[in-house]
């Protein structure tokens, strides 16, 4: 069974972003608006995961995954179904917490910018169980590129996550897991590269208004923390 999932969501209770203004039911609301199977959402930093909101995603028809968007020496790494603790001081200290429970997935890792993996994942690729294709990008630019031809070359599979700050944005990239529906065997299926990534690239009126969207709550941002 192919299951359409997205491993990479933030909410209103992100504490790290100021961008996102949708909770977690309307994320769940929207995802079955469009026909998903599993979500993860993965706020910077902290699990936001309970018994209520699984319960309500199983209502809708979707397996709620726990994740996390973790920050390793200042550089970004996805933790799908973590079992311990949080505070990893090293990027080779993944390895502490690879598992057959855990998913450890590089998000936007060449994308510009200072939280991103860059070489940190290529010196340490065999901790990860995947690497992210994000869907900001078009036919003019993709910086997914080295991180598909990395995919390639070390036989990891490519998952296509939202990295949604926006509910529109949900549905844009996505992952085909073939799994039954629920965690373990979605887990499993994973990490036996049993995936196929669903993309189409942004047009160019959609990424000026994201760029444009960015820079206002960058400086939204930077003029509350000066006050």
């Amino acid at each position: 069974m192919k299951l359409k999932a997205d491993l990479h969501i933030h909410t209103l209770d992100d504490k790290e972003d100021n961008m996102v203004k949708h909770n977690v039911k309307e994320v769940i609301d929207e995802a079955q608006r469009k026909n998903f199977d599993v979500l993860s959402i993965t706020n910077h930093n902290q699990v936001d995961f309970n018994a209520e909101i699984s319960i309500y995603a199983e209502n809708k028809g979707i397996v709620l995954l726990p994740g996390v968007e973790l920050s390793v020496q200042n550089k970004h790494v996805l933790l799908i179904n973590p079992e311990n603790n949080l505070k990893i001081s090293s990027i080779s200290h993944l390895k502490d917490i690879k598992s057959d429970h855990t998913l450890v997935i590089a998000p936007h890792p060449f994308y510009p910018g200072f939280h991103s993996l860059s070489h940190e994942l290529e010196k340490n690729i065999g901790f990860f169980d995947g690497i992210e294709f994000c869907h900001f990008y078009s036919w003019f630019f993709n910086f997914n590129k080295k991180a598909a031809s990395l995919a390639y070359e070390n036989n990891i599979p490519l998952i296509g996550n939202s990295d949604a700050h926006e509910l529109w944005q949900i549905g844009t990239t996505y992952t085909l897991i073939d799994a039954k529906k629920d965690k373990k065997s979605i887990i499993r299926a994973v990490k036996e590269k049993k995936t196929e990534l669903v993309t189409q690239p942004l047009s160019g009126k959609t990424i000026l208004k994201s760029i444009i969207e960015i820079i206002y709550a960058k400086i939204k941002k930077f003029r509350n923390s000066s006050h």
